[in-house]
């Protein structure tokens, strides 16, 4: 093989080491008259059905049962995902703490959701925050997840930190601190 032939295999892109979102879940908590509330702005804010969800477990400090609904969440794919991330990361200035990033996935909250651009208050949802969770994948991870046949997904099939940072740098020039 001739060196520029060498060259242009190099300057290649894998594409199986692509990063892209593969959803946006916002959540929040909340007990009987607040989750109707929590449930009624996920719905304002995503413009999709929220599902509720419920307690595994006994927690008597919080005074939860199995069973009792005490959060609800919904979850936002494809381009919407990233429109819908675009607005979210304005009611954060753009700006997200390194410690919030793990592998596969990033977290931030919202203290407010007036703070979100284009939204205004809503006086039968009151003043609530949410969570927003991004998660970052990979191709071939249905290869892992699939019921019949499922296979092995390497660790280094997994987006990393780092790669993370670069790719919310590069495309939605997003600092962190």
């Amino acid at each position: 093989m001739s060196a520029a032939k060498v060259k242009a295999v190099q300057q290649m892109e894998n594409p199986m080491r692509k990063v892209s979102i593969q959803k946006v879940v916002l959540s929040a908590g909340a007990k009987d008259k607040e989750l109707e509330k929590a449930r009624k702005l996920l719905e304002l804010i995503s413009q999709a059905k929220p599902q509720l969800i419920a307690s595994s477990k006994r927690i008597p400090d919080f005074k939860v049962n199995p069973g009792i609904e005490v959060g609800t969440r919904v979850t936002i794919r494809d381009k919407a995902a990233i429109d819908l991330l675009r607005r979210l990361l304005g009611a954060v200035e753009n700006k997200i703490k390194q410690k919030q990033v793990t592998d596969n996935h990033f977290s931030f909250g919202i203290e407010e959701y007036i703070e979100i651009p284009g939204m205004e208050y809503q006086r039968d949802i009151g003043i609530r925050g949410l969570n927003v969770t991004v998660v970052f994948v990979r191709a071939g991870q249905r290869v892992k997840l699939k019921k019949i046949k499922s296979g092995h997904f390497p660790k280094r099939q997994m987006v990393k930190k780092e790669e993370i940072i670069n790719f919310m740098k590069e495309g939605f020039k997003t600092t962190f601190i």
